[in-house]
């Protein structure tokens, strides 16, 4: 696997801290906000704008759903569970399936440029070696291979002792991406892992379906406090996004955002809210 400094070449970074955030441009920051910024600075990218990014988001109580989530044969049953137990639900635009988020979660957009000549895969395995970098103190033992039993499964599920903490999406616009990963850093992936296993079994109720659904089992999810047996925080892994982030560049700078950036960021949000007219239609949101 290739290592972050074996294909980013950039030696200028944005920072862009929004998890503590309530709004942008005077619209309160959601999920579903969180996916449109992110296409924004990915066009923004794309045109040469702003240099690459690192975001850092958190969002309370909210399951993001994946395209074929959105297929499920009773997902309004799904969906109004989720609500019942205090969470909203938002499809997203990337890829992935059903994943919960909470304020013990935090997620990191890597949003680069130049990706017409750099693969999925390496996008990938860059966001690896970046947290791979970020708690390389702490452990060298961080594995990147599919967990069965986990939500959103994939080849870039990051586990330590096999046991999930992490999973990535990614999300390509123009010439730009924006590689999005999870990180389970404080609480209960257990209890989250079981409220997906529920979402599931209450939006399918046995039906067969072409798609293949995970069939979630919370053992093999846990938070990055409970695998490294220490507290850690949101804020502590915060931190240490930004350390590595300089460590692993010449310059970080940290810039509003442009005119540009927040026009395209409200078309966006418009076709990220067509995306979820069947949600809010259904007043589940």
């Amino acid at each position: 696997m290739k290592t972050w400094k074996d294909i980013i070449r950039h030696t200028t970074f944005r920072y862009i801290d929004q998890s503590n955030e309530a709004y942008i441009h005077n619209v309160p920051i959601s999920a579903m906000v969180s996916f449109a910024i992110d296409d924004a600075l990915a066009t923004s990218v794309s045109d040469g704008i702003s240099p690459p990014s690192v975001r850092l988001w958190v969002h309370p109580n909210t399951v993001v759903l994946g395209i074929p989530d959105a297929r499920l044969p009773f997902i309004e049953h799904g969906i109004s569970m989720l609500q019942k137990q205090g969470y909203q639900a938002v499809v997203r635009n990337s890829g992935g399936l059903a994943v919960a988020l909470d304020d013990g979660v935090l997620n990191i957009s890597l949003i680069l440029p130049g990706v017409r000549h750099i693969s999925i895969y390496e996008c990938y395995e860059a966001m690896v070696s970046f947290v791979q970098y970020i708690l390389s103190d702490l452990t060298d033992n961080i594995k990147a291979y599919e967990i069965v039993g986990s939500y959103c499964p994939g080849d870039y599920d990051l586990s330590i002792d096999g046991r999930k903490f992490a999973g990535i999406s990614q999300r390509r616009i123009k010439d730009g991406a924006a590689i999005q990963i999870y990180l389970d850093v404080e609480g209960s992936s257990f209890t989250r892992a079981a409220l997906i296993r529920k979402f599931y079994d209450v939006s399918l109720q046995g039906a067969k379906t072409k798609f293949t659904y995970p069939a979630v089992d919370p053992t093999t999810m846990a938070s990055l406090s409970e695998l490294l047996g220490m507290k850690l925080t949101v804020d502590d892994i915060k931190r240490r996004v930004h350390t590595t982030l300089e460590a692993l560049s010449d310059e970080v700078v940290e810039t509003d955002f442009s005119e540009s950036e927040l026009a395209t960021f409200q078309t966006r949000l418009k076709q990220m809210k067509k995306r979820n007219e069947f949600i809010t239609q259904n007043g589940l949101i």
